[in-house]
């Protein structure tokens, strides 16, 4: 027992590295871009999306990896190869960001190879911890192994961010640059302290992965797309993910445009919405079980809906406690959804279990996509027409909440009844298996 909790344990700190990259590159850089360096929201947001358009190599770097072992080891070669990737890309951002106003072309192309080495860094290791993860701790530690990891995460990029916030109250270039060597030693001091004897050298795993958790997206997509239910399930989670995930882009040099607040308040911002979603997270399970996940799923599509009217508002009455209000909706109302619609996946989950997670693993990768260039694309759009920055953060803000209200109308028409007049239904160790996606 206390060797598979160590393991669980370095797997988690392996996942929580890699996520501590996530912080500064996806959220304090853009606020550097967007606002400092007064570059296009739309450019931000297509470099931002760049991890979401190489997710289908994570199909051809699982089966590459499990059938070519380096040095006797599976999988930990390719999460060191992952890990490292993102750590440099992270220690090099800032450089490479600062280079575009001197020298616009040199400057995009390396930004441009710099989110690219992060997006591919973050593919390669995802898939393999992943893989490593359910091959050490078998069917039955699944769920409290990515539990372990998933919490460990969130309370890491509250920390990350709130640990940025503090070394950038004297912002400056210099500064920056730092603050993210420092993230990116200690993300790679913890990704190593969770390899190390983690993987056996050449052992098998306790369980191999089917061929279907293997399916190329096309494949997964016809299967899925040929059950109404399932697929009215998957539009549903785009719209809803594609709201929530995408504003990721714009939520901080909103803030940095509408209230003029500097890089380490608006770094802080993640750290308070990371916070209150943790908060849901923790007590999501007991709502379930008295008002039924839908009902949950329900409510947490609500609240983010009223986060995205009152942040719009705030923008149009510049009041600053407007918005942070705003902001611990939108982190209680991320963490009810997360929670129930995780729920109801796995209760939409059938005997082709590495398919249809498979699925509802594509549906959140196309609405990250979706979200993260539709919300910069729309923002310089519509400023542009308008002739206001903030015009075009107000705008988009209120069709993320018009977004969720159809989303929220589709859930009305989804039921598991419904879906399992097509599928049988999982038992219960199939649905703690589905819980390693």
């Amino acid at each position: 027992m206390a060797i598979m909790m160590r393991k669980i344990l370095q797997i988690s700190f392996i996942h929580v590295a890699v996520a501590m990259t996530l912080v500064p590159i996806n959220s304090t850089l853009n606020r550097v871009m967007i606002k400092e360096l007064a570059l296009s929201a739309a450019l931000v947001s297509l470099l931002a999306s760049l991890p979401y358009l190489f997710a289908p190599i994570q199909v051809m770097i699982g089966s590459y990896s499990d059938r070519h072992p380096i040095l006797g080891w599976r999988r930990s070669p390719y999460i060191a190869l992952g890990l490292l990737l993102c750590v440099a890309a992270l220690g090099v951002a800032p450089f490479a960001v600062f280079t575009m106003p001197e020298n616009p072309l040199l400057g995009l192309i390396f930004t441009l190879l710099t989110f690219t080495a992060w997006g591919m860094g973050y593919n390669l290791a995802a898939v393999s911890y992943f893989s490593l993860a359910s091959e050490l701790t078998g069917e039955r530690g699944r769920s409290r192994t990515v539990a372990v990891m998933m919490t460990l995460m969130i309370i890491a990029i509250i920390f990350t961010a709130a640990t940025l916030s503090r070394l950038l109250v004297n912002y400056s270039p210099e500064q920056l640059q730092t603050a993210f060597l420092m993230v990116a030693g200690a993300a790679l001091l913890l990704g190593m302290i969770g390899l190390a004897g983690l993987e056996p050298r050449h052992s098998k795993p306790l369980q191999s992965v089917p061929d279907e958790e293997r399916t190329g997206w096309t494949s997964t997509l016809k299967v899925v797309f040929a059950n109404p239910v399932a697929r009215r399930f998957f539009f549903y989670l785009i719209l809803l993910l594609a709201a929530i995930l995408g504003q990721d882009v714009l939520l901080e040099p909103f803030a940095a445009q509408a209230f003029d607040l500097p890089v380490a308040a608006t770094t802080r911002i993640t750290s308070i919405w990371g916070t209150c979603m943790l908060i849901t997270l923790a007590s999501a399970s007991l709502l379930e079980r008295r008002m039924g996940k839908r009902r949950v799923a329900q409510i947490g599509g609500g609240v983010a809906v009223a986060a995205f009217l009152m942040i719009a508002l705030s923008g149009l009455l510049e009041i600053s406690a407007v918005f942070y209000a705003g902001v611990v909706l939108l982190g209680l109302g991320s963490g009810l959804a997360t929670v129930s619609n995780l729920s109801l996946m796995l209760d939409m989950t059938t005997e082709r279990v590495g398919l249809y997670i498979g699925a509802w693993g594509i549906a959140n990768a196309l609405s990250r996509l979706i979200g993260t260039l539709s919300s910069g694309v729309l923002r310089d759009l519509i400023s542009l027409l308008s002739g206001s920055p903030l015009a075009g953060y107000v705008i988009v803000f209120f069709l993320f909440a018009v977004s969720l209200m159809v989303s929220l109308w589709l859930l009305r028409r989804i039921t598991v009844q419904g879906f399992q007049q097509y599928n049988r239904p999982l038992s219960f160790a199939e649905r703690a298996a589905a819980l390693n996606d």
